[in-house]
């Protein structure tokens, strides 16, 4: 029996991504989401979640086997010969439209919560683990790169197909998360469930090698674990970045400081209500005091 999440936990995440797309808008020719106000790079929770998921499924044995599954994923059924991609009832029906039966095996509706569609009504859990949008740090600009395919576009044709792709040169991405112990409670997170959150979390956009993805590093994962029910919030945003260069030609990790000076004194001040605090860094990193793998002592 896995020990039930009992500490409520506040996630600072940050992530590199040189020369690639790191959450392209389908609404808006798959061009990066972007704070045009700001010009800064926006990547959605969902993509997080689905970077965690995809983790858990290739690497960790949440693949529908072993009483083990991910309930958010594409599965397909035949029918009349032909193969077609599963609703939501459909999936339901797959853990017999049973709320334990979901909840026994899979782990991100554990972790992120879900709505279970059934024929004539529905069963939602609210998520324990929220993510908010996250941000550059940086700001940033938006490459066009245009390109040809390497077929035609029909039969008859002289010439291959062009291609644009949109990216970005550099950009250091933060995210702000909780695992709500209160969620949790309803949801059945464990803490086991919540070390393989946070190891989808480093592990997952490390591993997420695809065209567009592929230049994703993880610099820094902080927890801080309360013991109560209480988070200080917003430590993204308690972050700067120390450059002689201009932040829209930032193109390594060389080429800047993070500052953490606002960040320590925040979790000093609040630290009698903090049970404890641990990182996992990147050496590349270059931070303003210095931070080491481990707990980290206030």
């Amino acid at each position: 029996m896995a020990t039930p999440l009992t500490e409520r936990t506040e996630i600072l995440f940050l992530y590199e991504i040189e020369n690639a797309n790191p959450n392209g808008d389908p609404l808006n020719e798959n061009r990066p989401r972007y704070d045009s106000e700001e010009n800064r790079v926006l990547v959605s929770d969902v993509r997080l979640k689905r970077t965690i998921r995809d983790y858990w499924y290739e690497y960790k044995g949440y693949n529908g086997t072993n009483g083990k599954d991910i309930f958010v994923r594409e599965t397909t059924y035949e029918d009349k010969g032909k193969t077609f991609i599963s609703d939501g009832k459909r999936r339901a029906k797959a853990f017999q439209e049973s709320k334990q039966t979901v909840l026994d095996q899979c782990i991100d509706v554990r972790t992120f919560g879900g709505v279970l569609p059934l024929d004539k009504d529905s069963i939602t859990l609210v998520g324990p683990t929220q993510f908010q949008m996250g941000k550059s740090l940086n700001k940033t600009d938006i490459v066009t790169e245009q390109g040809t395919g390497a077929f035609a576009s029909g039969d008859g044709k002289g010439q291959a197909t062009f291609r644009t792709e949109y990216k970005v040169p550099y950009a250091l991405i933060g995210f702000n998360g909780i695992v709500n112990e209160k969620a949790a409670a309803y949801s059945q997170m464990s803490d086991d469930d919540k070390a393989l959150l946070l190891e989808g979390i480093w592990e997952g956009t490390k591993n997420l090698i695809s065209r567009s993805k592929f230049g994703q590093n993880p610099l820094l994962l902080l927890t801080v674990n309360y013991n109560e029910p209480f988070y200080i919030g917003g430590l993204r945003q308690r972050l700067k970045l120390i450059t002689e260069k201009n932040e829209m030609n930032l193109r390594s990790t060389d080429d800047y400081t993070l500052d953490v000076t606002a960040l320590l004194a925040e979790l000093t001040a609040y630290k009698d209500q903090i049970s404890s605090v641990t990182v996992r860094i990147d050496p590349r990193l270059q931070t303003s005091q210095p931070l080491t793998n481990g707990p980290l002592t206030l």
